[in-house]
């Protein structure tokens, strides 16, 4: 048997999350795992690094699969894109160690969020987005942002849906950057909790409007009650940047939003 990972973007508009549900066959997980099949001529079954949401994009998303035929590297992209819908595509394919596991293995993963200020609604990147018409003071956003670092509980950025065991998670990097109308919100954690980068963004959102103060951003954490963060954000402003492995490293698919970042 071989183990190969997988390297893909796509466009989260269109589909109920990543994962694959009982309820739907409109995931990402069921489009590839359709089309590898079709290639291994076998039913292939992926495990991905980090699920996203419904309406949530990845640039640098990681799955693994193993199977016993016998394909070139350029095979499997070629022939597994010809399957898929133009929202998805694989850039990548790796053989890797049969140990090696996409999710389980990834030391960290990155997420970037981004926010579009103007005055007027936009019409192009609508759904890749989140339009905001207040003005926002990046200095305090990122003050705050100096709050997520480390390894803290973060029931105040938690889901009521979600089923974690912990709501405990190591963020290492947080951070906003401005470019023109711009704002991209960047942070990179050992994992994540349902909704949490979405709730912190919100919360985020009030400290640059000075809804709330940096001091109370900080309260709200130690808090631990999810009743007093801001809103939970709408995904589609939300990209998968991609895990990060000790053992195994891959070319970073670069997408838009480098530009601004």
């Amino acid at each position: 048997m071989i183990r190969y990972f997988v390297q893909l973007e796509y466009k989260g508009t269109n589909y109920s999350g990543f994962q694959k549900q009982k309820n739907t066959r409109n995931t990402v997980q069921a489009k590839l795992n359709k089309a590898l099949s079709a290639v291994a001529n076998h039913r292939v079954l992926t495990v991905c690094a980090g699920r996203t949401d419904s309406g949530v994009h990845a640039t640098n998303q990681i799955v693994h699969f193993d199977t016993n035929s016998k394909r070139t590297l350029k095979s499997w992209i070629n022939g597994t894109n010809r399957y898929l819908p133009d929202d998805i595509s694989i850039k990548g394919v790796y053989k890797v160690e049969n140990k090696l596991h996409a999710r389980f293995d990834a030391t960290s993963r990155t997420y970037k969020y981004l926010i579009r200020r103007s005055e007027q609604k936009i019409g192009l990147l609508s759904d890749s987005c989140l339009w905001i018409r207040k003005e926002l003071n990046i200095n305090l956003m990122n003050k705050a942002c100096i709050h997520l670092l480390g390894e803290k509980d973060f029931t105040s950025f938690r889901a009521s849906g979600c089923q974690a065991e912990s709501a405990v998670r190591s963020i290492y990097e947080a951070y906003l950057k401005q470019k023109g109308p711009f704002i991209i919100f960047h942070i990179r954690a050992n994992a994540f909790l349902l909704n949490m980068i979405r709730i912190i963004v919100g919360t985020l959102i009030q400290v640059g409007t000075k809804e709330i103060s940096v001091p109370q951003f900080k309260r709200i954490i130690q808090s631990k009650k999810r009743s007093l963060a801001g809103k939970t954000v709408e995904p589609k402003g939300l990209y998968f940047y991609g895990p990060e492995y000790n053992t195994f490293q891959y070319e970073i698919n670069e997408c838009f939003i480098d530009e601004l970042d």
